[in-house]
């Protein structure tokens, strides 16, 4: 098992990487309970496949369990949800003192994790990731949150776990689009600060994919070592953290267009945003024209989706999504930011991108959708 520490001050805590997580889930948490009682949240299909032995881990260890299970997808993370999730937590009878457990993959992290913040003015929570993009992304760093109608993520709050076990065993369970979605975000690291780590990936990333435990633990803890270094430094994300946002803004344009549905996985609008946010950085004349062409053809080889043209369906044009962009987070003063790139592992935040490069780039990319 490798552990990667959180440093917040009286709100550090690690993310334990590893196989078997699950399986020791009752005497990993223990410490954590004053009282031997816990209530775990998860969704319909996570709940087939782990929560069975979740349960019994956790009554190994003399720990009452009582569960709810909601609807899997993007489309579970509203407002109507939250209210669900967070009145039945208040039957269960959850105190500020107790631990609510969050199963699943980002969606029940993020929704979880507001619930909780929101719960009797802040209650503990664990995550225990479920899914590829979880364990390297969602689940570390404290950052909770639920969909509106305006935008992704757009009501939420900054609240920590006090644990995350991120148990690679689970990720032999996921579809292999899943798995690449999640993916995604692991490429994001190397892209944004690790040169060395997208190396390897383009070696490994193969191995990865078919089911290597050891690239597969190596992925995963090099990227929350990313992520807590630039969590520890910058939590709420009033510099530094915003890096973790590379393709997030073409990505968030995308997903509402896409309506959070299939068409669209989170992680797939990743690896086309990281892409995009590639052709615009050397369009502004910041990297070499090599860059973009070096991050296509990874994603081409490990089977994802690179281009607008891999997403099916309609999608409104590029003044259309650049609209959207404008509800997105990182919007300042009416300013987009966006995170571009001196080359592979030299990201940074650019404050107020011209709008006829983001629209240049756009229209390049429309042009290569099949008519």
């Amino acid at each position: 098992m490798n552990t990667v520490a959180v440093v917040l001050g009286d709100r550090s805590y690690e993310v334990r990487i590893g196989p078997g997580l699950i399986a020791r889930a009752g005497a990993e948490i223990t410490p954590l309970l004053r009282r031997k009682r816990v209530a775990v949240v998860t969704d319909e299909s996570v709940a087939t496949l782990h929560l069975p032995a979740l349960t019994a881990a956790l009554e190994a260890e003399g720990i009452a369990v009582s569960s709810l299970a909601l609807p899997p997808g993007e489309g579970t993370k509203n407002w109507e949800n939250l209210a669900r999730c967070t009145e039945w937590l208040l039957e269960q009878k959850v105190e500020r003192r107790d631990v609510v457990l969050a199963l699943g993959g980002g969606v029940i992290g993020d929704l979880v994790g507001f619930s909780s913040a929101i719960l009797r003015r802040g209650v503990r929570f664990v995550q225990l990731p479920t899914s590829l993009l979880a364990q390297v992304d969602s689940s570390v760093g404290g950052k909770t949150g639920i969909n509106t109608a305006q935008g992704k993520n757009l009501v939420g709050a900054f609240h920590q776990p006090a644990l995350v076990l991120a148990d690679i065993d689970v990720l032999a369970t996921l579809p292999d689009r899943d798995l690449l979605s999640g993916y995604g975000e692991v490429v994001k690291y190397g892209l944004l600060g690790d040169a060395a780590f997208f190396d390897w990936l383009e070696r490994d990333g193969p191995a990865l994919r078919a089911g290597d435990a050891a690239a597969r633990l190596r992925a995963v803890t090099r990227s929350v070592e990313m992520k807590a270094g630039i969590v520890s430094r910058d939590e709420t994300e009033e510099g530094e953290r915003a890096l973790l946002n590379l393709g997030h803004t073409f990505c968030h344009a995308l997903e509402k267009a896409t309506g959070y549905s299939d068409r669209l996985l989170h992680g797939e609008g990743v690896a086309i945003g990281c892409a995009l946010a590639f052709e615009l950085s050397a369009r502004l004349g910041l990297c070499s024209q090599e860059d973009p062409s070096r991050v296509r053809a990874h994603l081409a080889d490990m089977g994802m989706k690179v281009d607008l043209a891999d997403i099916p369906g309609d999608l409104p044009g590029s003044d259309a999504l650049i609209a959207l962009m404008g509800q997105d987070k990182k919007v300042i003063d009416g300013r987009l930011r966006f995170i571009l790139a001196r080359g592979i592992g030299q990201a940074f935040v650019a404050e107020d991108v011209p709008g006829d490069a983001v629209k240049a780039v756009l229209d390049e990319a429309f042009r290569r959708r099949p008519r």
